[in-house]
């Protein structure tokens, strides 16, 4: 079986609220490694949003440019609102895959989006932030993948402590 590669590149972010989201989301989805530009998430760097403490099994690598380091094997993959892109819902992930994204305050440079693999826009009515991005991205593949598991253990080994609730009845199932 061909190994899985997620990396996440985020271009010159602002915001360390999305960015600490952005690494407890890779965490979730089983991330590699998480990447970003630019010096000004480094003037506020405190990752109070990643409290299930993922910056601490994830790599958070700065670069002077995105495709810096990046494996031959792995597709670039744009994701931004950019004239021409492919909606998400029609998107085909790769197995290898270096997801960028633009900072919160702007987009993705036409240096990176040349250089893309696919460029994929996420169809909504306005633009959601950076986080909301990067997770409706991971769990569309996630949703088109053969790979997850979807039992009790998974369940009780992710949820918080304090959820110890359990369905009663037999659930709807789904199609």
């Amino acid at each position: 079986m061909l190994e899985q590669v997620v990396n996440i590149g985020l271009s010159d972010p602002k915001s360390p609220t999305n960015v600490g989201s952005v690494m407890r989301a890779a965490g979730c989805y089983g991330v590699n490694k998480v990447f970003y530009t630019g010096t000004r998430y480094d003037r506020a760097v405190k990752l109070n949003t990643d409290t299930k403490q993922a910056s601490h099994q994830i790599p958070l690598i700065q670069l002077q440019h995105l495709l810096d380091n990046k494996e031959d094997d792995v597709q670039v993959v744009c994701v931004d609102l950019i004239e021409g892109a492919i909606p998400l819902p029609n998107f085909q992930h790769p197995k290898k895959a270096l997801y960028l994204f633009g900072p919160e305050d702007g987009t993705l440079k036409q240096q990176l989006i040349n250089q893309a693999d696919a460029v994929v826009y996420v169809p909504t009515k306005g633009c959601m932030n950076l986080a909301a991005t990067v997770n409706v991205l991971l769990y569309d593949r996630l949703a088109k993948s053969a790979d997850f598991i979807t039992d009790n253990a998974l369940i009780q080994q992710s949820r918080d402590n304090n959820n110890r609730v359990k369905v009663k009845n037999t659930p709807i199932k789904s199609n």
